[in-house]
């Protein structure tokens, strides 16, 4: 890619820094697309031994470009996007995909189809972790700012994804673990100021 054309794509992709998500960090700020996609992405480069078999390079491909249409759209919670919001950000995203550099283009086409059809094990991979995410991400942000759909989400959202591998099965049920005692927790905290 020539370095007026990288500029030119990264402008457009910057605008995830500053996209929130409706989730927020430990510290209490709100989380940013570009966060999320750079977990997501830290998060299968730290499983790579626990898939042999799969392109972990590929993997984290995907999690990197996985929400540039959200670049378009902004972010909306998965419990919100209706279809008409997909098609709209599909839309956007192959508008703009059409203006980067052809091979550039057909990469980024090739795998969003890829992804799309969820039929590799790379696209598996990078679909479970792209729920677990979110829901670790939950489990570190304070109790306070979860929406009220939020909790059964996080004892559950994702529980398909993973359904394939045992590795990430394992991690599911580790973090429903952690949702359950955060929940405990906080209800253990309400139960004794109520009764000081």
């Amino acid at each position: 890619m020539e370095p007026k054309e990288l500029l030119k794509a990264l402008v457009v992709a910057e605008r995830l820094k500053d996209t929130a998500r409706h989730c927020y960090t430990s510290k209490g700020r709100r989380e940013s697309v570009a966060e999320h996609s750079w977990m997501m992405t830290l998060m299968a480069f730290f499983m790579k031994n626990e898939f042999p078999e799969a392109d972990i390079n590929r993997v984290i491909q995907m999690c990197i470009i996985h929400d540039l249409g959200e670049c378009f759209t902004g972010d909306i919670p998965a419990f919100e996007k209706t279809k008409e919001h997909e098609e709209t950000e599909e839309k956007l995203l192959n508008d703009w995909i059409k203006s980067l550099p052809e091979s550039t283009g057909n990469e980024m086409r090739d795998l969003y189809k890829e992804m799309k059809e969820r039929q590799t094990v790379e696209a598996k991979i990078y679909k479970a972790i792209d729920g677990l995410e979110a829901v670790i991400q939950h489990n570190f942000s304070d109790i306070s700012t979860w929406s009220e759909n939020e909790f059964e989400l996080n004892l559950t959202h994702a529980d398909d994804k993973v359904q394939f591998s045992e590795y990430l099965s394992s991690l599911r049920e580790e973090i429903r673990n952690n949702t359950i005692e955060k929940c405990s927790d906080k209800l253990q905290k309400c139960n004794m100021e109520g009764n000081l």
